[in-house]
């Protein structure tokens, strides 16, 4: 895998355990070989990737709707920029330029692009690792709705396949490093 896209939150007001564990993660991808796809965002989870990123003399490749630029909320050393018209362009390259997902602690943003990249390999649209890093248990709430779907008949027990759940970076690495494709077809199974 060369390019891991890792979503995350933009606030500054969270407990700086999730920036450590971002940076973390962001610096284990880049000692791994791999380039990072992200928000090219400066506060948070987001900048915190930057960071670790930039310390380990990695690639980054950041993706940002064009407003943000007036909004000077992105990074100043991003490494490599493109700006879109939309959110909605911005997450159609991110997921196209990426080979895994690895969503950190986030809000609306994060779970909408949680949400996105697991409904398309859903659809069959891609077959990219998705992982949860569920720092502190952050994900867990998310997860019990889940299964509260699955129990309730909205959606297939087969759909908690289509991603993983990881508590550290390291555990994250290595469900990268061991991913095996898993797909169905929510129609026909």
């Amino acid at each position: 895998m060369k390019h891991i896209c890792v979503f995350g939150s933009s606030s500054e007001q969270i407990d700086p355990v999730y920036l450590q564990e971002a940076e973390k993660l962001a610096q284990l991808l880049v000692r791994k070989g791999c380039g990072v796809v992200y928000g090219a965002g400066k506060y948070g989870v987001m900048g915190a990737v930057a960071r670790g990123v930039r310390a380990e003399n990695g690639v980054l490749f950041g993706v940002s709707p064009d407003f943000f630029v007036q909004l000077d909320v992105l990074t100043e050393d991003y490494g490599e920029l493109v700006l879109t018209p939309t959110m909605r362009e911005r997450k159609a390259l991110m997921e196209e330029k990426a080979d895994a997902f690895v969503i950190c602690a986030g809000g609306i943003g994060t779970l909408e692009e949680f949400f996105e990249v697991i409904t398309l390999k859903q659809l069959g649209r891609h077959q990219k690792p998705i992982i949860l890093l569920n720092t502190r248990g952050f994900y867990d709430p998310m997860i019990d709705m889940m299964e509260q779907s699955v129990a309730l008949g909205f959606m297939s027990e087969k759909v908690h396949r289509l991603y993983t759940v990881a508590e550290t970076p390291e555990q994250a690495w290595a469900q990268l490093e061991n991913y095996q494709a898993f797909s169905y077809n929510k129609y026909r199974d």
